[in-house]
């Protein structure tokens, strides 16, 4: 599975550690930055990320910031992006059984890295459900149609 990675500069620690354990469990890896601790805008960096999930390039995505709340936001801008902003691993699991969300928000701030890497591994390997669920995310499809235009 090929992964999207990005990060700004409160992220950029964490994304590391993240990247280092998406390697070591056979995952391909794009980082699309940031590459440093210096200040820099979020929206550069998870807007490509979620761009290549969006148009298939990468079948999920992984992005942080200082809270995980401003690179979740650009990335649910973008049309078939399902960014979950998730600090525990219950959100994880049920965002991908019942959201079938495609991207992960993390805050470097708010979770530490060893919980992190266990949120990362729950919401790469929880399946969607379907069923009922389908509907509600044909729902939120229709939402992003009807208003991204």
């Amino acid at each position: 599975m090929k992964i999207a990675v990005a990060c700004d500069h409160g992220g950029y620690e964490l994304k590391n550690e993240i990247k280092k354990y998406l390697t070591e469990n056979n995952y391909e890896v794009m980082d699309f930055g940031t590459d440093s601790t210096d200040s820099c805008d979020y929206p550069d960096y998870a807007l490509p990320a979620a761009e290549a999930v969006a148009n298939g390039e990468c079948e999920r995505g992984i992005l942080v910031c200082s809270t995980g709340i401003g690179v979740s936001i650009v990335a649910n801008k973008v049309p078939g992006v399902r960014c979950a902003h998730c600090h525990d691993t219950y959100c994880a699991e049920f965002t991908r059984l019942h959201n079938d969300a495609n991207m992960l928000a993390l805050g470097a701030k708010v979770v530490g890295a060893g919980y992190a890497l266990k949120i990362v591994e729950i919401f790469l390997n929880t399946q969607f459900e379907g069923g009922r669920h389908r509907r509600r995310v044909d729902k939120i499809s229709a939402v992003e149609q009807k208003y991204c235009k």
